[in-house]
Formats: C-alpha cells, sequence, structure tokens
C-alpha cells in the first residue's frame, strides 16, 4: 500500500515526451529530405517554363531572332537561375530538354511541307538511281542536299564546344545585335539587287535557277547559327538575298533547309534525352516539344504568306533593340 502510494518519478513524463518529439523530428526530417528530393527533380525546369520556352523555340526558330539566343537570355531575365546555371555546363539535362523543343519544330516543318517533301525525297530517289537531274523538284532536292553538309559537318564537330563557350547571356546578346545588322544587310543587297534588275531589264532570280555553287555559299552561312544570338533563318535567308532571290523563294529554301538539320541533331541528340540527363526533365520536355509544334506551324504558315510582300526590316529592329537592351542588362 506504501508502495503503491509513493509518488512515481517526475522525470518518466519528460522522457516519454523527449522521445516522441525526437521521433516526430525524424519522421518529418525524412519526410520533407524525400519530399526535397522530389522537389529537386522537379525544380530542374518546372512544366510553367517548359511551356513558356517551348512557344518561344518554335516563334523564334523560324521568325529571324535566333531562337538559341534567346533560350539564353530570356531565362536570365526572368531570373531562372536553375536554367541559368545549366546552359553553359559540358554536360547538363539543359542540352536534353533543348532537344526534344528542336524535335517538335522539325516536326511542324516536316508537316507543313509534307507535300514538297513528298516530291523532293521522291525526286532524289528516282534521280539517284537514274544518274539524271531532269526535274526541278530533282535540282531542289540535291541543292538541298549541298546546302545541307556545311552546317551538318561542322555541327557535329563543334556544337558542343560552341554551345558551352557562347551559351552566355552577354555573349548571346552581343550576337543579337550583330544578328540585326546581318538583316539590315540582307536588306540592302535585296535593294541593290531590284536596282540592277529594274536597270537591266533582268528577271528576278528564280529558286530553280540556283546552282549548286550558290547553295553550298548559303549552307555555309547556316553555319554561323550554332553561335547562339545568330538566327538559323534569318542568315539564311540574308545569303539568298545576296544571292539575288526574292522574299518568297529565300524563305521556302530557308524553312526547306532548317528541316533536316533541326530534325537530324536532334535525333542524334536524342540519347541525351532518353539517357541520365533527361533524368527529372522527360515530362517537361514533352511538354514543350508539343508547344514548339504549334507554334512553329503556326509561326512558318504566317512567314510564309508574310514575305510574299514584306520585308526583313522589323526583324533586324527587333534584334538590334532587344539586343542592345540585354547587352546593357547583364554587362
Amino acid at each position: 500500500m506504501i508502495a503503491f502510494l509513493a509518488p512515481r518519478p517526475r522525470y518518466a513524463p519528460a522522457v516519454l515526451l523527449t522521445s516522441a518529439h525526437h521521433f516526430a523530428h525524424i519522421m518529418l526530417v525524412a519526410r520533407w529530405s524525400g519530399l526535397g528530393h522530389a522537389v529537386a527533380q522537379q525544380s530542374k525546369i518546372t512544366f510553367f517554363q517548359a511551356v513558356v520556352l517551348g512557344l518561344l523555340q518554335g516563334v523564334s526558330e523560324l521568325f529571324p531572332v535566333s531562337s538559341l539566343g534567346h533560350a539564353v537570355v530570356f531565362p536570365a531575365l526572368f531570373h531562372w537561375h536553375n536554367l541559368v546555371a545549366s546552359e553553359s555546363k559540358p554536360e547538363s539535362f539543359w542540352l536534353a530538354f533543348v532537344v526534344a523543343l528542336h524535335v517538335g519544330t522539325a516536326l511542324a516543318l516536316v508537316a507543313f511541307f509534307w507535300r514538297d517533301w513528298k516530291a523532293i525525297v521522291g525526286g532524289l530517289v528516282h534521280s539517284a538511281l537514274s544518274r539524271t537531274v531532269t526535274t526541278s523538284t530533282e535540282r531542289l532536292g540535291w541543292l538541298l542536299v549541298v546546302a545541307t553538309i556545311p552546317a551538318g559537318i561542322t555541327g557535329l564537330i563543334f556544337e558542343h564546344e560552341l554551345r558551352v563557350l557562347f551559351s552566355k547571356p552577354l555573349a548571346a546578346s552581343i550576337f543579337l545585335v550583330i544578328n540585326g545588322f546581318i538583316l539590315f544587310g540582307g536588306e540592302v543587297a535585296r535593294r541593290r539587287a531590284e536596282i540592277r534588275e529594274r536597270r537591266g531589264h533582268l528577271p528576278p532570280r528564280e529558286l530553280k535557277t540556283l546552282d549548286f555553287k550558290e547553295a553550298g555559299v548559303i549552307g555555309t552561312a547556316q553555319v554561323l547559327a550554332l553561335l547562339a544570338g545568330i538566327s538559323r533563318s534569318g542568315i539564311t535567308m540574308v545569303a539568298g538575298l545576296i544571292r539575288g532571290l526574292d522574299y518568297k523563294d529565300a524563305a521556302r529554301f530557308s524553312f526547306l533547309l532548317a528541316t533536316p538539320v533541326i530534325l537530324l541533331a536532334g535525333l542524334y541528340k536524342i540519347p541525351d534525352l532518353l539517357g541520365t540527363l533527361g533524368n527529372g526533365v522527360r515530362g517537361q520536355a514533352l511538354v514543350g516539344a508539343l508547344c514548339a509544334f504549334v507554334a512553329a506551324l503556326i509561326s512558318v504558315r504566317f512567314l510564309t504568306r508574310y514575305f510574299k510582300t514584306r520585308t526583313l526590316w522589323p526583324f533586324g529592329l527587333y534584334c538590334l533593340v532587344m539586343g542592345t537592351f540585354c547587352v546593357v542588362r547583364f554587362a
């Protein structure tokens, strides 16, 4: 009875409470650690960022304002530090993500020009088997083959090094300014060609009259698009204008030329997306690619009509203003 009435030790509840507190703390840390790991995986790139960059890629790849340049400067302007830090790394998820955007853009070009590509591929096969070039379609196919070779070889060898070296906001901004001047230069060259045509009563050059040497020059110009800030469509259009093409033919050849380069480069890099670099970004890459596909399809439809009567001046002015603003911002 005395033992039963004797007071229990006062430290027992404290010990139990302390043990319960530590256990709850351990469980909470474990829970938040796992959740933090998942958040860290998702924070590589969010779905909102994927949508914005996908739309931006689809538009700026075909508008002559440089998709790669915008993909570099926009994350920096929006303070998306998780993306900025990864852009110039030798190995990162960023490359895997961009691959998906390029594939989406290329598929949009294939879908828009599918009748052209059906005729071109058929013409190339017939020409190769017969060892002759008899139609304008066959000739166009071989012009595209010749123009694709310089950028294809250069990209295969130097794309990785150039991306690591120049995929920085300030460098891309400077090249955007240079791209603006390139577009202005193309306009000046086209004006001079028109004057010569009027004075000599010469018909304007047509795509079917382009020779293989000139196609090689246009394809070589496309190599500059490996630099973030230099537009692929812009530089090839300017090269076409310098060779005497009108805006409509220069734009058509530029879009057709971009299709195999972008598509093959994207497919070549697909293993990066399927490998460890794609961990945590495959869903975002798919969403971004779909957005790029839709934006590119709308853009190419608009631009093929726009260049029937319009010029490169607005795009040159945009690149000059945007590039200058970004140079000041990032310097």
